[in-house]
């Protein structure tokens, strides 16, 4: 996926985000003495663009960055984390920005504040009719909890497929290969707890 953004320029809170995935991406490879070359031998991405990533010059798609969190042995969030607050922290629905598959049919967007190493993260995903999104394995222990708030998706785990509907809920183990399918005729709102054993 790519964070979501219009052709023309992107918003100051979009290039802010970029930014940050770059700051944290290049301090998290050197804290774990690795080069972009090594990291990139170990995630199996591509290093011009891992560079071009903590330069801030490339908007990554979640799945470059899931599988660069997953080579360094981190939650996702620790790349687009911006520090910890203690106290209330507010998110505006107007200063979010989601990530979006190569394809546009499904979204992601965060809802906890980016900030900290944190156990626990909660987003909305968002499928259109036809969406057929496939995620790999995430850490070991990962646990992945889904509500359909909206539409009927077709979830693979483990176990085998499984068909949701508006208000049924899943819980299971993300550290292996998973697919979430939109099923129905309209778009399938989702909201993913998801658990890290830190």
């Amino acid at each position: 996926m790519t964070i979501d953004t219009a052709q023309h320029s992107a918003p100051p809170s979009l290039d802010h985000l970029v930014g940050v995935i770059g700051d944290n991406l290049r301090g998290l490879r050197r804290r774990q003495g690795l080069s972009v070359d090594g990291l990139a031998q170990l995630s199996g991405s591509d290093p011009h663009i891992l560079m071009a990533i903590e330069e801030g010059r490339h908007r990554p798609d979640i799945g470059t960055l899931w599988t660069v969190a997953k080579a360094l042995d981190l939650s996702f969030s620790s790349l687009l984390s911006t520090g910890g607050d203690a106290g209330t922290t507010v998110i505006r629905r107007a200063e979010q920005r989601s990530l979006t598959s190569r394809d546009g049919l499904f979204t992601s967007r965060a809802l906890f504040p980016l900030k900290g190493e944190r156990q626990v993260e909660f987003y909305e995903l968002r499928l259109s009719p036809g969406a057929d999104e496939s995620a790999d394995a995430h850490s070991p222990g990962t646990v992945e909890n889904i509500l359909v708030g909206r539409g009927q998706v077709d979830i693979a785990t483990a176990d085998g497929e499984h068909r949701l509907e508006e208000g049924d809920s899943i819980l299971f183990e993300a550290d292996v290969p998973h697919r979430y399918r939109n099923s129905g005729d309209g778009e399938a709102v989702l909201y993913l707890v998801m658990s890290y054993i830190l």
